[in-house]
């Protein structure tokens, strides 16, 4: 982290009433890093947005933005713009005059001001929208304009709160990459907010996973999806299995286990556990394949399937197995085009895995 452009050094957040909304988070931003804050609704992430924005104060700690102190600066002294989930565009004014707003105040002449504008407009793909009104734009030309309308100040950091929470699905999933790709392009850090764990997969650089005003983890989309620090984090992130289980023993570099409904099972060793602590191994549910015949080695449990979804590329299976309370999560992919294909429900079924697939959290 040579080079930081935010650094949030202890900073803590209480409303009136003792509300704790940001509890003494540390982190630090790269410069021209897409970097998220993830977490589920009233986890602080907005609050914390807002501080950095400058739109709200800490009650204690200091935000650094570009190697100065600006906990108490007011926002429009900052080098940081703000795109909203409403993306506040005004109706009244045409696309250019929006863009255009928060310039006029730098009193430019009339050709640089154009130029900024029309440059703006062809890096969001809207080249010739100038002069359309904002309550004509479909709802993505808005958030595209408002994304320019940010852009355009040339702000050493853009802030995005849920930009694209009020998009349909498809328009959404099109818009992560277009935004992905405008910041690769203009090369500003993006400090990004959501509650949708698979936008920030999608999007970032790292990712800071919130809950309670605190940060549970800060790592990339790879090592949050498939090395969770925590359970939490683990059952935010994605779909995974849990099973409860003990440390039997160690064996070079794997553990043994005894778990509820499986046996024994070995996994890789991790640190700080040793023989007879309780501890959990979770799997993502498409490290788990489905197979009707029983395997003649490797790591498998028997089960039969209690409630199965077809969701088009791939399928998810609700597996019953003796000794466990819940069912195991089995996601397969459907690559075969054949209609009715599936496992008779009256037979059983054998859950296998690899051990290596094995994530062990402490309980």
């Amino acid at each position: 982290m040579a080079d930081k452009i935010i650094r949030i050094d202890n900073v803590t957040k209480q409303f009136p009433g003792g509300v704790q909304a940001v509890d003494a988070v540390s982190i630090d931003i790269e410069r021209g890093e897409f970097f998220s804050l993830l977490g589920p609704s009233g986890c602080g992430k907005t609050t914390l947005l807002r501080m950095i924005a400058g739109f709200d104060f800490p009650t204690g700690g200091e935000i650094f933005i570009d190697n100065q102190p600006s906990a108490l600066i007011p926002s429009y002294k900052r080098p940081t713009n703000m795109v909203f989930q409403s993306y506040a565009i005004f109706p009244h004014l045409n696309v250019f005059d929006n863009i255009a707003y928060g310039l006029r105040r730098e009193r430019l002449s009339a050709a640089a001001l154009n130029k900024r504008v029309e440059d703006a407009l062809a890096m969001i793909k809207l080249t010739g929208f100038g002069k359309r009104r904002g309550d004509e734009l479909s709802g993505g030309q808005r958030q595209r304009v408002a994304l320019a309308r940010a852009l355009v100040k040339r702000p050493k950091v853009l802030l995005l709160d849920e930009p694209l929470g009020a998009l349909d699905k498809k328009l959404r999933e099109e818009m992560q990459i277009e935004l992905r790709q405008l910041q690769k392009a203009v090369g500003i850090t993006f400090v990004f907010v959501t509650h949708d764990q698979e936008e920030a997969l999608s999007m970032s650089d790292r990712i800071a996973v919130m809950s309670h005003g605190k940060v549970l983890q800060i790592a990339g989309p790879q090592q949050l999806y498939e090395a969770p620090n925590c359970i939490e984090v683990a059952t935010f992130i994605g779909n995974i299995n849990l099973i409860d289980a003990t440390i039997k023993a160690t064996d070079g570099g794997d553990v043994v286990l005894d778990a509820a409904g499986f046996g024994q099972m070995r996994a890789p060793a991790v640190d700080g556990i040793k023989p007879g602590d309780k501890i959990v191994a979770a799997i993502r549910p498409e490290k788990l394949s489905l197979t009707g015949q029983r395997p003649a080695s490797g790591a498998f449990v028997e089960g039969s399937i209690k409630a199965s979804a077809y969701l088009g590329d791939r399928s998810q299976y609700h597996v019953f197995v003796r000794g466990r309370s819940t069912p195991l999560y089995v996601a397969a992919q459907n690559v075969e085009r054949a209609m009715g294909a599936g496992f008779d429900v009256a037979k059983p079924v054998y859950v296998t895995w690899d051990a290596k697939s094995l994530i062990l959290l402490k309980s």
